[in-house]
């Protein structure tokens, strides 16, 4: 990236000052090595964000930043439905509620090393994975609805889970104000048979082993130590979510003069939150956001059945589960008052501080848990949501390593045999559908993630807390 039109305003942040049709500046954290590697679309994208109507503070890129759909993927931003702030279908993305739980097994590396080509091999036999997928379980309308109003509350009533899971999951496992009615027919139509799988692209199930600590208070809230192990699960709505979003932004891009809104984009199609297109909106976002959460519910309940064949008495208890696209309704204080706003979260993952009331009990005195995902051959962290990151980026952080070559540049140098085969080499098994999506997600095409995590903790975004290695990769 082109840093001449920024300003530096310490180590890890970089501020673009509103120009032209900006109605608030942009903000980018990251060191100089992470944004010297991005794309100047980021910043032109990020730009493009801070003109959008409503929009509060500043418009947000985290460390992870990657050209993406309208907004970065690690772009965030907040608007007040009370100045005429808008929705927007490209700040949320594709793969609405997209996001990563991580399970306790109570296991240790010994424990999984002798079996770990049967856990490989039961895990990848049990969950279906890659574009296309289906599962075992089939929902017809009515369950489909139900589904889209219950979220992970919904998987757990019909016996996908247990109780206590629920408060372990962002808004205790349903997004309230779901409109399943606002989800068309095709969309619903493409999600019966797509429950309680990955999906494909950078989706992964990860038996991960933790090698580090960093803060030893927030560690013992999360129930982690050196040497346990841990499953990882992400994905999202799968085609429900992708067709919603597809959906709302061709009539988003239609209604917008309508609005009065000049888009500096196509892509970021947008709507008044008040507007009746925005609350159809809202109301379709939200039932995806439970469709995920139900998703990654069943997964855990299936998971938990592969690990009980190997592993007789393992609980798998369910750290926590945080979605990383979203728009979420929320108080921010702004100008010495809190105020009511809508803050997208686009590949960026929400990262509540200490005290936050809504946070489970025992993350109150150490914050939210926030999960930085790796890829296949790399490693994962687990952060905490700090107080800082509350006034730095309405309490948000980053959700990955970044894509550094897109995946067509990425088939150009890489094949998927022989991906597997060298992480084969360091003790890491995958096990995928697609050697292609392999080559696509091959480790050297993201972003160097401890430069990541680094970025973010020195930023005030949220504080590491552990490192994660993979063993087993189950990948989309």
């Amino acid at each position: 990236m082109d840093t001449s039109r920024l300003e530096r305003v310490s180590e890890h942040e970089w501020r673009l000052a509103p120009r032209g049709a900006m109605r608030v500046p942009a903000v980018i954290f990251a060191d100089a090595n992470l944004i010297r590697e991005m794309d100047d679309k980021v910043l032109e994208q990020i730009g493009n964000v801070a003109c959008l109507p409503g929009i509060v503070s500043a418009a947000y890129a985290m460390p992870d930043a990657h050209w993406g759909y309208g907004f970065p993927v690690g772009g965030v931003a907040a608007f007040d439905p009370e100045d005429g702030g808008v929705i927007s279908a490209g700040g949320v993305g594709f793969d609405i509620s997209c996001g990563v739980r991580t399970l306790l097994t109570g296991l240790r590396r010994s424990d999984v090393e002798p079996v770990k080509r049967a856990l490989a091999d039961g895990l990848f036999a049990e969950i279906p994975a890659g574009l296309g997928s289906r599962g075992k379980i089939a929902l017809d309308a009515a369950e489909t609805d139900a589904m889209l109003k219950g979220g992970a509350r919904w998987a757990v009533e019909r016996g996908y889970g247990v109780p206590a899971d629920l408060e372990r999951i962002e808004d205790r496992g349903t997004a309230a104000g779901a409109l399943p009615d606002a989800v068309s027919e095709e969309a619903k139509n493409r999600q019966r048979e797509e429950m309680g799988t990955l999906g494909s692209g950078n989706h992964y199930l990860e038996v991960q082993e933790v090698t580090e600590l960093f803060d030893r208070e927030a560690a013992d809230a999360f129930g982690l130590e050196e040497g346990a192990i841990v499953v990882s699960i992400h994905c999202g709505s799968r085609g429900l979510g992708h067709q919603i979003g597809t959906e709302f932004l061709r009539e988003m891009a239609l209604a917008a003069p309508t609005h009065g809104i000049e888009l500096p984009d196509l892509e970021l199609a947008c709507a008044p939150i008040a507007s009746p297109l925005g609350q159809r909106y809202l109301g379709a976002m939200r039932a995806a956001i439970n469709c995920a959460l139900a998703n990654r519910q069943i997964i855990t309940h299936l998971t938990r059945k592969v690990f009980a064949d190997l592993f007789p008495g393992a609980r798998l208890d369910l750290l926590f589960d945080v979605s990383h696209n979203t728009c979420k309704e929320e108080l921010h204080a702004l100008d010495g008052e809190r105020r009511r706003v809508f803050v997208h979260r686009k590949g960026a993952t929400r990262a509540f501080g200490l005290g936050h009331p809504n946070l489970p009990a025992a993350f109150a005195a150490v914050g939210q848990p926030v999960f930085i995902g790796g890829s296949m051959g790399t490693t994962s962290s687990i952060m905490a949501g700090t107080a800082t990151g509350r006034e730095r980026g309405f309490s948000s952080a980053c959700h990955g390593a970044g894509r550094r070559l897109s995946r067509h540049q990425a088939l150009k140098r890489w094949r998927g045999r022989a991906v597997v085969d060298e992480l084969a080499a360091r003790g890491i098994i995958v096990r995928s559908p697609s050697l292609r999506g392999v080559a696509e997600e091959a480790p050297g095409a993201y972003k160097d993630t401890a430069s990541v995590v680094d970025s973010a903790h020195a930023a005030g975004l949220a504080r590491k807390v552990a490192t994660l290695e993979p063993i087993v990769c189950i990948k989309g």
